[in-house]
């Protein structure tokens, strides 16, 4: 739930500039829609300022980050860190109405998504040079976990691995349930004939937002809850994402064709999750029988929040292992529960 301010003055497409922990910044265009880009690690052979790689030399597996419902690429900014400090290329994008990404269109939402990440993912796998397609691995908290799922439905897509964490659709809270199926709160709040005062939608997301978000509130960081309040910032704007997360919600029931996935996949379930189920994660597991499960008891609903050097370590692993995987034609492991 990252909200970002957008600078008065856009920069060109394709533009970037650096930021502190090798942090790069741009903005590109995907499935129509104009993004932002946080791009972390070695840059893509081929860019300006990269080395040209060694034909012979494998290009590195690329992580590809996607956030959560009224979030950003910022909610990634640690991790990326971490990434870069380790050497480990990854980007993070705004999806589609979030962040300063363009509006997302009126009608199905999820549809959208997915073109828009089909065409990230495919840009990402071209990007190694050297003729060959780079090892692209998936990591999606919440939403963007939804998303993760769906394009390993998809066997057209260069997907080597995919990293669930905490997506919804499957065993949620009941705050997540009652969306769908209880609008009549949404409505009533909608058609207050007084609208909320701006200062107290935005008081109340700053108690809110921690609570939901993280294993411990009381650690949450002043600028993180300043963006996510930022998402806010009146009644009419809290009022339409109020009814985008019920028609999100509603589309969620017809979200998955599991059987479809033959992709390595790594479920991670979080045991302080207040909007997603741990159990959520374990029925997604018993699904998809050749799925690994991580389930940490001291998570919240975003531990890249909680704990950005564990996830970027995690992540790394992974994407190393499915990369290692592609190159030896080998096939994923027996499925198997770790628990923390």
């Amino acid at each position: 739930m990252t909200a970002v301010r957008r600078e008065a003055t856009p920069e060109p497409a394709g533009h970037e500039r650096a930021e502190p922990a090798e942090i790069r910044v741009g903005h590109r265009r995907f499935a129509g829609f104009r993004t932002r880009v946080l791009e972390a690690g070695p840059r893509p052979a081929g860019r300006k300022g990269k080395r040209r790689r060694s034909v012979a030399e494998p290009p590195a597996p690329r992580l590809v980050l996607l956030h959560g419902y009224c979030d950003s690429a910022d909610t990634w900014r640690a991790v990326l860190a971490e990434l870069a400090a380790a050497g480990r290329p990854a980007v993070a994008v705004d999806l589609p109405g979030f962040g300063e990404a363009d509006a997302l269109r009126p009608g199905p939402i999820l549809p959208q998504l997915d073109a828009f990440t089909s065409a990230v993912l495919n840009e990402q796998a071209a990007v190694g040079g050297g003729g060959g397609r780079t090892t692209v691995v998936l990591a999606g908290n919440s939403l963007g976990g939804t998303l993760g799922l769906r394009a390993a439905q998809n066997h057209r897509l260069p997907l080597a691995g995919v990293a669930s964490i905490a997506a919804p659709g499957l065993v949620d809270s009941w705050l997540v349930r009652a969306v769908a199926k209880y609008p009549l709160p949404l409505r009533l709040y909608s058609a207050l004939p007084v609208p909320v005062p701006g200062f107290l939608v935005r008081a109340v997301a700053q108690q809110v937002v921690p609570k939901l978000l993280y294993a411990d509130p009381a650690a949450a960081r002043e600028e993180e809850v300043r963006r996510f309040t930022e998402l806010f910032p009146d009644y009419r704007a809290t009022t339409t994402r109020l009814e985008q997360a019920r028609q999100l919600v509603g589309e969620l029931a017809e979200a998955y064709r599991l059987d479809r996935i033959s992709t390595p996949l790594l479920v991670v379930a979080c045991g302080k999750d207040k909007l997603v189920s741990p159990d959520s994660g374990r029925r997604l597991h018993a699904l998809v029988p050749h799925s690994r499960l991580l389930v940490r008891a001291d998570w919240g609903h975003c531990p890249q929040l909680d704990d950005p050097t564990a996830i970027a370590e995690l992540l790394g692993f992974f994407a190393a292992d499915a990369h290692r995987r592609r190159h030896r034609a080998g096939r994923a492991p027996g499925a198997r529960e770790v628990a923390s």
